[in-house]
């Protein structure tokens, strides 16, 4: 079980690992062909930290909602608007589904908007008998078959919630097309390519996300900027433009506000760990 090849992978970059952490490793799954609609990447991770210490697992999250499964907890995630934090400690587990964006709705079966910055209890929304068989499976964390089959049984309890409806398309193509197209800089651009007012826009996404549109680009934004940086900090002005920033300054000020760092220290900790 390794750690991603690459810092460009699109969920690895989101992750502000401290890139000299030796303390974890992660297992990433693609979906089945039949649920891609709804999940988007299976994670499993395992970790091991001498007593004493900890490990701060910081992330950019996506705009989507997350199931969890670990050996002592089982939740259900809506977005973090800010900087995700999850803090490693002792021996453990998760077995976790980042969902499509469009699915969050149809698991809660309410507006993703009440879950917002927040976790409920993943039996009071999907039921117990999942988080047994996920634990179940578990039985050797080490084992690969075994995270194979944890993230099997997160996956079938999500399967029964297909077909996804066409509002929850609707929103997976228009997260995908702000996401990949980085010439996206305002929210008139992404009303005229899906030919809605602004205020359907503001209602749609605050439903099915949690979120408002301008803060759909300002997280592709900082996770391109996360990508760009892992390089070394080059010239901060030209990422910034590049960015869609009216100058250096904004785009240091939204870096440091969301993820804690400036721009040019978090480059600094990614060389540092690059040649360690």
């Amino acid at each position: 079980m390794t750690k991603p090849d690459t810092p460009l992978d699109d969920v690895e970059r989101a992750h502000l690992v401290d890139p000299t952490d030796t303390t974890y490793a992660i297992d990433r799954f693609a979906p089945s062909p039949d649920v891609v609609d709804l999940v988007r990447r299976h994670w499993v991770p395992v970790w091991h930290l001498p007593e004493g210490e900890s490990s701060e697992q910081a992330v950019l999250q996506y705009p989507v909602c997350l199931v969890v499964v670990a050996h002592d907890y089982a939740r259900f995630y809506g977005v973090q608007s800010g900087l995700s934090r999850t803090t490693l400690v002792g021996t453990g587990w998760a077995a976790g589904v980042m969902l499509q964006p469009g699915a969050g709705r149809l698991l809660l079966g309410r507006d993703v908007s009440t879950v917002t910055d927040r976790h409920l209890e993943l039996s009071d929304v999907l039921g117990s008998q999942v988080v047994s068989d996920v634990r179940a499976a578990m039985t050797d964390p080490q084992d690969p078959g075994c995270r194979r089959e944890a993230a099997d049984s997160l996956e079938a309890v999500i399967r029964a919630h297909l077909p996804l409806d066409d509002e929850g398309r609707l929103v997976n193509d228009l997260v995908d097309h702000i996401e990949h197209d980085p010439s996206v800089r305002q929210v008139s651009q992404v009303c005229d390519r899906f030919g809605l007012s602004e205020r359907a826009l503001q209602r749609l996404t605050r439903r099915r996300l949690g979120l408002t549109p301008k803060w759909l680009i300002q997280r592709r934004r900082l996770h391109e900027a996360s990508e760009r940086l892992r390089a070394g900090p080059g010239d901060l002005a030209a990422i910034a433009h590049d960015l869609g920033y009216a100058d250096q300054a904004h785009f240091t000020r939204d870096f440091r506000r969301v993820t804690g760092m400036t721009p040019g220290g978090f480059a600094r900790r990614f060389a540092a760990g690059a040649d360690a």
